[in-house]
C-alpha cells in the first residue's frame, strides 16, 4: 500500500501499489469518502455541505500546526534516534513546506526546513525533504531515514532502479518529479548505512511530528 493525503480533508488513505503500477503517473487526491466517482445517497444542500465542513474541521485538528516548543511539549512516544523529515503543500499543488530533523538518543544534531512560495505538491515537498535530509548526511553515517510518505519510500527503495534500467520509463508514460527522484537516489546510493524507512504520519510520533512543524513552518509567523 501506498499513502497520500486527501486534498479535500487532508487525511491520509492508502491505494494499492496495483493500482499505482496500472495507471503510470496517477497522483491520487481524494480519499473514498470524497471521491469524484463515490455516488450521493440522494442528500442536497446545505446539510451536505456542514457535513464537509465538520470533517473539515475535524481534520485541521489532527494537522495542528504546532511550532517545535509545542511539539515537544505535546509528545514524547517514538523513535530517539534517526532522520525525520516531512513535505506538504497547502492546497495541493499550491504553496508548500519541507522539513527535516535529525536526533540521536533525543537529542537534535541537525535540522533544516524551507518552502517554496510558488505552485509545488506534497509530493515535490516529501521529495525535497529526503533530499535536504541526506545532504545533511555524512557518507559515513549510520542512521535510519524515516518518511511518511510511502509513495516516496516505495519510489526509492522499490521502483527507481527499475525504472533507471528502463531508461527513466514506466510503462512508456513520463515519470512525475523524476529530477528529484534521480537526485534523491544518488544520495541514498551514496548513504549505503542510512536506510530509508516508513512511518505512519500523525501517530503521536515526537519526531516525525516535529518534521512536520518544520514541514509547515512557512505557514507561522513562530517556528
Amino acid at each position: 500500500m501506498t499513502q497520500f493525503k486527501c486534498t479535500v480533508c487532508d487525511q491520509p488513505f492508502d491505494v494499492p501499489s496495483a493500482a499505482l503500477e496500472k495507471f503510470p503517473g496517477w497522483e491520487p487526491k481524494y480519499c473514498r469518502e470524497h471521491s469524484p466517482k463515490k455516488k450521493g445517497s440522494g442528500d442536497r444542500g446545505a446539510p451536505k455541505k456542514k457535513a464537509a465542513a465538520k470533517r473539515r474541521s475535524s481534520s485541521a485538528s489532527k494537522e495542528e500546526n504546532l511550532t517545535r516548543a509545542e511539539v515537544l511539549e505535546k509528545y514524547t512516544d517514538g523513535p530517539t534516534t534517526g532522520v525525520f523529515t516531512d513535505g506538504s503543500s497547502h492546497p495541493n499543488p499550491g504553496p508548500g513546506g519541507w522539513g527535516f530533523v535529525w536526533v540521536r538518543d533525543s537529542k537534535i544534531e541537525s535540522e533544516g526546513y524551507g518552502g517554496e512560495p510558488g505552485q509545488t505538491t506534497n509530493n515535490r515537498m516529501e521529495l525535497t525533504a529526503l533530499i535536504e535530509a541526506y545532504r545533511a548526511l555524512p557518507t559515513d553515517a549510520a542512521v535510519t531515514v524515516f518518511s511518511d510518505s510511502q509513495l516516496c519510500v516505495n519510489t526509492i527503495t522499490l521502483w527507481a532502479s527499475g525504472w533507471e534500467k528502463k531508461g527513466w520509463t514506466r510503462k512508456g508514460a513520463p515519470l512525475k518529479n523524476l529530477d528529484l527522484v534521480k537526485e534523491l537516489l544518488a544520495l541514498y546510493r551514496a548513504h549505503p548505512k542510512c536506510p530509508l524507512e516508513w512511518m505512519r504520519a500523525h501517530a503521536g510520533s515526537r519526531w516525525n511530528e516535529y518534521a512536520d512543524s518544520l514541514a509547515t513552518a512557512w505557514r507561522r509567523t513562530v517556528v
